[in-house]
């Protein structure tokens, strides 16, 4: 297909292959250590993917920082993530990893519902503010969160701000990748679910992508950007892979943005 390459990330990062099984490493070691802070598993709909994880700030917690994962909705869960928590957890905010379906069992459009059902039932469960933040395709999902209508208004309103990271804000283009087989978006339902069509939110956003990524995740993050005239961070010398090493670090923009 006319774009296959240009959404090609793995292809044009070195040792790309060794990225996954040390983030799964990482994450199985981070969840041990966790030990009682960690609340694994629970579900919040009805399939076995529909849970998450909430890892418990060590001190009286100042709010929760909701991550949902990339994957382009197609591959990962939550258990390849955990250690990711560890800069927000480190300023005394609790985390929430997030899994939803994949496609082709599920549409987009049933993950975007997904995804808003885990974060009512986390704004239940705990008081304080909250955040959100995504990779890739998780990006495109926090981004979709604020949408008109999407969460309740008593929910919305505990959304702080939102952190798209590397974001699939249009998803137009991926009619034009093998990826939609699997998708099986017309051009309706890609608009429908594209956050670029969606009216400017109020809530802050801001975006952060790697100056070293294919150019269309560029372009995605600056269309994203232009049209809800919010700002947007390009972080030097990160790729798709490593662009989310910030949220291992308190002390990173990324963090500080979010915990602030």
């Amino acid at each position: 297909m006319k774009l296959d390459d240009a959404y090609a990330n793995a292809a044009y990062i070195p040792q790309a292959a060794q990225y996954p099984p040390r983030w799964s490493e990482a994450a199985a070691a981070f969840r041990e250590a966790m030990g009682a802070r960690a609340d694994l598993g629970v579900s919040y709909g009805p399939s076995a993917r529909q849970a998450y994880d909430l890892f418990h700030s060590e001190g009286p917690a100042h709010g929760t920082m909701v991550f949902v994962h990339g994957g382009y909705w197609l591959k990962f869960g939550r258990s390849t993530w955990s250690h990711f928590a560890k800069g927000v957890l480190a300023r005394n905010w609790n985390v929430a990893m997030v899994e939803y379906d994949l496609c082709p069992d599920v549409t987009i459009a049933q993950i975007t519902r997904q995804v808003a059902t885990a974060i009512t039932s986390l704004a239940a469960r705990l008081d304080g503010p909250m955040t959100l933040s995504g990779h890739s395709a998780g990006g495109h999902l926090v981004a979709r969160m604020l949408a008109p209508g999407m969460l309740a208004p008593d929910v919305a309103a505990r959304i702080q701000k939102v952190a798209p990271i590397s974001p699939v804000a249009d998803l137009r283009p991926l009619l034009e990748t093998s990826m939609n087989a699997d998708f099986k978006m017309d051009l309706a339902i890609a608009a429908a679910e594209s956050p670029v069509l969606q009216p400017p939110p109020d809530t802050p956003v801001c975006i952060w992508v790697g100056a070293q990524e294919r150019p269309v995740f560029l372009q995605q993050a600056a269309a994203l950007a232009g049209a809800w005239s919010v700002p947007k961070v390009i972080v030097p010398s990160k790729h798709h892979f490593d662009v989310i090493d910030a949220l291992c670090d308190p002390q990173s923009d990324l963090v500080r943005y979010l915990t602030t």
